[in-house]
């Protein structure tokens, strides 16, 4: 009688279908943690996580309140180098092996499995086709039958995804069919004029996952053999024209990436682009406050612009004289080094700018020490008299470095006779070949 009484209780949870997110990973000692999250257009919200086992097998249960959409795993840091997303719907299970070697491959979840296959045969008749222009070949029929490959290939897939989550990739990934022979340039500018026709940016399941940034990124910077500024614009107005009305978050999101790609590319002025006639508008339409603040440091710090006043003191003949960066009148160029005596790196770099400046008279160096305290850097500064020290206590959270959007030290500004950034050199070589 117990028996029964405590079947009976256990009856509505046996009801429910119980789905989870089961993995393995190789090798494993490379792996220890499995975190699960869901993913939103703006954001992850934190699920779950699980200790891998003996053989790196985990599994994480979905409760009742796992709604569809995207979900992501995160396996080992940095995180956002170390994740991938994929598809729940809320009807079955996920099962994947992922391994150094081979990576990803889903071995349970049919939405999974024919988004993966349908990734797959894209890229083998892509590079058919890549082949082909490769080759030279001027076999139309050879061409027509790939082509149709192609377009047979989209519609079965699309066929057996219909009424999935999956099957909104699909539909975004349409590719450019030609209705007859191109030669390569044709080709080009057609894969790359229809390139977003299928993509709908409102789309919430796409807007979560890593699509939208991967077609966007391709679209600006991975389309033209030659670029230039002038393309960049005009590619970065199509895509804005692309995604329409509304949409102001991804808008953000897509923007905000393509701003820091130009960054580390050192492309001032297509990051300054971006910023003026799109991301500064998007901040302020967001409330993204620390976006528009590194915006504007970034625009405030370029090439060409007068740099940042501050305040500084240097002696003279026995006498302390207390003054301002614009207010110096020394020489007909200045050396702005924002470094710290903790910085391993640093204490490399100094003594090479040192040694490049030994008879370079008509440079002046303000050395910024960004320190916690005044210990260190007092002992180390007198190894170097030539220099006009300025202690910047607080070190990350020092006003001036903030001002100048200091990331890293040592980081240089070389200014003219006005004060004007002429160069920003990553390196004392980069600072011999800039004074060269």
């Amino acid at each position: 009688m117990k028996k029964l009484i405590f079947l009976i209780a256990l009856l509505p949870s046996l009801l429910i279908a119980q789905h989870s997110i089961d993995g393995v990973f190789t090798p494993v000692d490379e792996y220890s943690y499995a975190f699960l999250y869901q993913v939103t257009p703006t954001g992850s919200d934190y699920i779950n996580r699980a200790q891998l086992g003996e053989y790196g097998n985990f599994s994480i249960a979905f409760d009742s309140l796992s709604t569809p959409g995207i979900y992501k795993i995160v396996y080992a840091l940095p995180p956002e180098d170390n994740n991938f997303d994929f598809i729940y719907n809320g009807k079955e299970s996920v099962s994947f092996t992922f391994s150094l070697e081979s990576g990803l491959e889903f071995t349970d979840s049919n939405e999974n499995k024919l988004w993966a296959s349908y990734i797959k045969s894209m890229e083998m008749i892509n590079r058919t086709i890549s082949n082909f222009y490769t080759q030279e070949s001027t076999d139309k029929k050879a061409y027509l039958d790939i082509i149709k490959t192609l377009s047979d290939t989209q519609t079965a897939y699309e066929e057996s995804t219909n009424r999935t989550l999956a099957s909104v990739f699909v539909k975004a990934n349409s590719p450019y069919i030609p209705a007859k022979f191109e030669d390569l340039t044709t080709y080009s500018k057609n894969l790359k004029r229809t390139y977003l026709d299928h993509v709908n940016f409102g789309n919430p399941l796409l807007q979560s996952s890593d699509f939208l940034v991967d077609r966007v990124m391709a679209y600006i910077f991975g389309m033209s053999v030659n670029t230039s500024n002038d393309l960049y614009k005009k590619d970065v107005d199509d895509l804005m024209a692309k995604i329409g009305e509304g949409n102001t978050e991804i808008k953000t999101i897509l923007f905000e990436m393509i701003w820091r790609r130009f960054k580390s590319m050192e492309n001032p002025e297509m990051a300054n682009y971006v910023t003026d006639k799109y991301l500064l508008e998007l901040t302020e339409l967001t409330k993204y406050d620390t976006l528009k603040e590194q915006l504007i440091v970034y625009k405030n710090n370029a090439v060409g612009n007068k740099a940042l006043n501050f305040d500084l003191a240097f002696t003279k003949d026995a006498e302390t004289i207390s003054t301002t960066l614009h207010d110096l009148n020394l020489t007909d160029q200045y050396l702005v080094i924002f470094w710290s005596s903790t910085c391993g790196h640093c204490l490399e770099e100094l003594p090479k700018v040192k040694e490049i400046l030994v008879n370079k008279k008509d440079l002046t160096v303000i050395a910024i020490g960004l320190e916690d305290d005044a210990v260190n850097w007092q002992n180390m500064i007198g190894e170097y008299p030539d220099f006009i020290h300025v202690l910047g206590l607080g070190k990350w959270d020092n006003p001036t470095s903030d001002a100048y959007g200091v990331e890293s030290t040592p980081s240089f500004y070389l200014l003219d006779k006005d004060k004007t950034i002429v160069a920003k050199p990553y390196d004392a070589d980069a600072l011999k070949a800039v004074l060269q």
